[in-house]
């Protein structure tokens, strides 16, 4: 029986007045940053409450960008955050040279494209305009999602989680691609053909899945929850596991979250 399974009765006991017991005593606040939407709502809706229920004061920040969330982690100002693939965390990582450690798998939406202007891939005219996110891996990821649409063909060599839209060596359908900021392009799309958004935006603009003209196949691309590298044997780190991977977390992400990929061991 895992810590996540052994604590909940203590949620019941504690409208009673009785006192919780902490797992980490030296760790009784976790910070949680996320970007706004499905993964701010997964710590609202049931791991905050899990963590609780063992005694954790519990906070959440959320971030409408990819870059603060892990500067503030690196800082200290959060315990552990939870928006990025794995892709991004590594290069992120080692451009800005911080020890940073994923810990486990959460559901992810797919990236995938959507209607702007035009709302049929059979519209795709020579010289269409598609929005693509302007940081570099989801960048690549993009391009990657194009590429098995057979709309564009990357260089022969290069490291497909890097490429960036000089790397395109063929545009067949001759489209012309826009590099916007990732939150912008749900926002952005009647300014543009079609619009490549990521899962987690998608969801929060409430753009369902099921308008997606084309959704991500790979798996590459399914996000983590992240610590600092010193942290990850730390009792609290270990608790946040759980409770991402407890019984009651892949019930209530699998009703909650329908059209999302799950962590691969979920799978096993």
């Amino acid at each position: 029986m895992s810590r996540i399974s052994r604590a909940l009765p203590w949620l019941a006991l504690s409208l009673c007045s009785f006192p919780l017991l902490a797992v980490d005593q030296q760790q009784k606040e976790i910070v949680i940053g996320t970007t706004v939407g499905d993964f701010a709502d997964m710590v609202t809706e049931s791991i905050k409450p899990q963590l609780e229920a063992l005694g954790y004061s519990v906070k959440l920040v959320e971030f409408t960008d990819y870059v603060m969330p892990n500067l503030a982690l690196a800082e200290g100002a959060l315990d552990v955050n939870c928006f990025q693939h794995r892709p991004y965390l590594e290069t992120f990582s080692k451009d800005r040279g911080l020890e940073l450690s994923p810990i486990t798998q959460v559901p992810t939406g797919p990236m995938g494209l959507y209607s702007g202007r035009l709302d049929a891939l059979e519209q795709l005219a020579r010289g269409s305009t598609v929005a693509i996110p302007n940081d570099p891996t989801n960048q690549a990821r993009a391009l990657l999602m194009l590429e098995d649409m057979g709309w564009i063909k990357l260089k022969s060599g290069i490291d497909p989680l890097r490429a960036s839209e000089f790397d395109v060596a063929e545009n067949p359908k001759g489209i012309r691609l826009v590099p916007l900021e990732a939150a912008q392009l749900p926002r952005s799309r009647q300014d543009v053909d079609f619009s490549v958004i990521n899962g987690n935006y998608a969801a929060s603009s409430g753009i369902p899945f099921s308008e997606g003209l084309f959704l991500e196949r790979s798996y590459d691309f399914i996000n983590w929850v992240v610590v600092r590298s010193e942290d990850k044997d730390k009792a609290f780190v270990q608790d946040v596991i759980e409770a991402y991977n407890s019984e009651a977390f892949k019930d209530y992400a699998s009703k909650r979250f329908e059209g999302y990929k799950y962590p691969e061991s979920w799978h096993e």
